[in-house]
């Protein structure tokens, strides 16, 4: 198994990043140059929409790897997540053997042999965690939203998060040929146990400072005018100070920006906030509550 390293120091990490899109801090940067240089699972937690899934991407674009992703849901399974055998080739094989020999006296030997054959690398269907673990290529195995999964998905990972390893009772141990750089991601909407968060560097990712943010939406809609980014970024977080149900997030202040640049706006008026801020909250009683708290007087000044 090979480790090369993909990042040389954090203000390598932090350029590789920005190069591939993501425009990290100084905190993301270095927890991303520690996972690689120990080897270590990168758990992220943090509000939706804050850049967790796209950072994983980022180190994938960042360091030429394949982005092999596992989005996790409740009833996701070993078969979905691991692998399962092909049943219906099995099945093929089976009666293609069962066409030129029958099942007795002389023929048994040769039966074993296909109950032997069929639990073979040929009959293996490969879901995301054993893919990244046999890839021929380095690859950035995406976790996604592991606390959407029940309890025992996390079982199946601790092997590959310890040994980055799979063990399939018919073939035995395959451990990974490349050892993939792995990123966890989680809203917190359940306690994720602490036997996987003792095998994982931990990185929380909150709403960025605003000159950040500013960065971010800058490089992601050049188009748009300094002073108006500005703008955006400043009423953006006087929203996520109000009590909301789902307080906007950073994709969200960048489809907003670009909502500014479909409507030709070259600045921010009362008006033009009001009717779009569908675009940055998600639910009727948060627009209401924006519109009737906010001060767009004062926030767009």
């Amino acid at each position: 198994m090979t480790a090369a390293r993909r990042f040389t120091s954090v203000e390598h990490t932090s350029a590789a990043l920005a190069e591939a899109g993501y425009i990290a801090s100084d905190a993301i940067a270095t927890t991303v140059y520690l996972a690689d240089v120990l080897g270590k699972p990168l758990l992220v937690e943090g509000p939706a929409g804050v850049g967790k899934t796209e950072l994983s991407k980022a180190v994938a674009t960042a360091t030429g790897a394949e982005l092999i992703r596992l989005q996790c849901y409740e009833g996701v399974d070993e078969a979905r997540a691991l692998y399962e055998w092909n049943h219906a080739k099995q099945l093929l094989r089976i009666t293609a053997a069962g066409a030129h020999h029958d099942t007795t006296g002389a023929d048994e030997a040769d039966w074993q042999h296909v109950r032997d054959d069929i639990f073979t690398d040929e009959f293996l269907l490969d879901r995301p965690l054993l893919k990244a673990v046999r890839s021929e290529h380095p690859t950035v195995l995406l976790v996604d939203e592991l606390d959407k999964a029940d309890v025992e998905i996390e079982g199946l990972l601790l092997e590959i998060l310890s040994d980055f390893a799979v063990t399939v009772p018919e073939l035995g141990t395959i451990t990974a040929r490349h050892t993939p750089f792995v990123v966890l991601t989680s809203n917190a909407t359940r306690e994720l146990s602490e036997a996987l968060r003792r095998r994982c560097l931990y990185l929380h990712i909150d709403y960025p400072e605003a000159a950040l943010e500013q960065r971010i939406v800058s490089l992601k809609v050049p188009e748009l005018d300094a002073t108006l980014a500005e703008s955006v970024v400043r009423l953006v977080g006087a929203l996520r100070e109000m009590r909301l149900r789902k307080s906007p997030s950073v994709a969200e202040t960048i489809d907003w920006a670009r909502t500014l640049i479909a409507l030709g706006g070259d600045s921010l008026d009362p008006e033009l906030v009001r009717s779009s801020l569908g675009v940055l909250l998600k639910h009727q009683e948060d627009i209401d509550t924006a519109t009737a708290r906010l001060d767009l007087t004062r926030a767009l000044a």
